[in-house]
């Protein structure tokens, strides 16, 4: 698979998630002929109409993925999805969205 190229990214958060699969990918998680496969499943699953090859679909490939392999269960990532949410919420326009800034969040 040929990577494609990180100078065109609509949002932030689909450089990050390029960044994710180029770094989970040369850490030795899975390999580009894997992603290529698991990334094709997600845009043309069989079940169902074809969906949109977009970074949206290369982070829920990228969960699927972590799930899988017990890096990050599914509990994980959602209870991480609705910190985000709460965070982008209280976070003033034009700001960066920090978990830190979910009104439930618990220093460690």
């Amino acid at each position: 698979m040929t990577e494609p190229s990180p100078s065109n990214f609509a949002a932030p958060w689909e450089a990050q998630v390029f960044a994710l699969v180029v770094s989970l990918q040369e850490a030795g998680l899975f390999t580009w002929s894997e992603w290529a496969d698991r990334i094709g499943r997600e845009i043309r699953p069989a079940d169902g109409p074809e969906q949109a090859a977009d970074y949206g679909a290369w982070l829920a490939t990228l969960e699927t993925i972590l799930a899988e392999r017990g890096v990050a269960g599914s509990e994980s990532v959602a209870a991480r999805t609705e910190a985000f949410m709460r965070a982008a919420a209280a976070t003033p326009h034009g700001q960066p969205i920090r978990l830190e800034n979910d009104p439930l969040h618990r220093p460690r």
